[in-house]
């Protein structure tokens, strides 16, 4: 009876290790690149979904220039951009894209004796900075508007992104709506030509230097600016009011939103309409191969996605985002249901 036991036992034991190693089997590795502007989210996420899952997902936070150019070449199961493609550039490549999340880029300086949120700016002050033609704090017109702040008699240094950045494509193309002078000189995109400053790579890179630069202004997504406890400004909006980044004003600039009325989710939040709204709002854009390969694989990335359009609300607003509604999130899946192809031409079964 004993040895019977025993046996008993030791099968009980193969059967479970067996499990184990089968469970461990199937965890999958989903690879992704591009936005650091989503970055402190996803990686929230991808910890999260590992302790429940198993799936590693493995996220470079390489700028959305990167990112782009790696779902171009397959080499990733999906890129992140916080500058949606134009319809032509999807077609050309054979992508489809929709917004994972909504945030917002922020202002910050290095400025002795400055509170967070005490500095006030315009967009076409920060064009004037950006554009090397405002160069000291004490500047007139930035007096103008900060009366009681102790502004010093201090070279302003610019501060931008070195690398391809979805987050330099929102703050051109907000100072691009904003200033004339901006839009002819410079534009927007991913990359431009910038007239002055230094380059930091990724919202880190522009973080520790700004951190590190007495006098010295960049811009970086929000939750970077929460993170390192950094200066950030006011800035007056499209109906003339001075708003602090907050949930409520990023909030308000998402707003208006109508993903589902955007064709190919092409849709910008800069200098967005309301007396609340931050006027530096974007989304990250997922971009993903229409055709794919490995549907098997597919699946695993899009079940990672849309748990993270449900169960990571939470995270989300807790990093001050503001999660996709629920209906786009429905539209969203629409999409995925129709636009992803297997290699036969086939519809790809989700599974959800």
């Amino acid at each position: 009876m004993k040895n019977n036991t025993r046996s008993a036992v030791v099968t009980l034991s193969i059967s479970v290790l067996a499990m184990i190693v089968s469970l461990k089997g199937r965890a999958t590795t989903i690879t992704g690149a591009g936005s650091t502007f989503v970055y402190p989210v996803l990686a929230k996420w991808a910890a999260t979904y590992q302790k429940i899952t198993g799936d590693q997902i493995n996220y470079q936070s390489i700028g959305s220039g990167g990112g782009i150019h790696q779902i171009e070449s397959k080499t990733v199961d999906f890129g992140a951009s916080d500058m949606p493609l134009e319809h032509a550039d999807l077609v050309k490549n054979n992508l489809v894209q929709f917004p994972i999340i909504s945030g917002a880029t922020v202002p910050v300086v290095h400025l002795a004796g400055v509170k967070p949120g005490q500095l006030k700016l315009t967009g076409s002050l920060l064009a004037e900075m950006y554009l090397g033609k405002i160069t000291k704090w004490n500047d007139p017109q930035i007096a103008k508007l900060n009366r009681g702040v102790k502004l010093p008699n201090q070279a302003i240094m610019v501060v931008h992104r070195a690398d391809g950045s979805g987050t330099t494509f929102i703050w051109t193309d907000y100072l691009s709506k904003e200033s004339a002078d901006w839009k002819t000189r410079v534009g927007e995109g991913t990359a431009v030509n910038w007239p002055v400053g230094v380059g930091g790579k990724g919202n880190e890179g522009v973080a520790s230097y700004v951190k590190q630069i007495d006098g010295s202004i960049g811009y970086v997504e929000y939750a970077y600016a929460q993170q390192n406890k950094m200066i950030y400004a006011q800035v007056k909006n499209r109906a003339g009011k001075f708003v602090e980044p907050t949930m409520k004003s990023f909030r308000a600039a998402a707003a208006g939103a109508e993903w589902g009325k955007a064709k190919d989710y092409h849709l910008i939040l800069t200098d967005a309409p309301g007396r609340a709204s931050w006027p530096i709002a974007g989304s990250t854009f997922i971009l993903m191969q229409k055709t794919q390969a490995n549907p098997a694989q597919t699946r695993e990335v899009l079940h990672f996605l849309h748990w993270a359009y449900t169960s990571g609300v939470g995270a989300a607003e807790k990093l001050d985002y503001v999660p996709i509604p629920k209906k786009a999130v429905g539209e969203i899946v629409h999409t995925w249901q129709t636009a992803l192809k297997m290699q036969n031409g086939a519809p790809l079964e989700i599974g959800l």
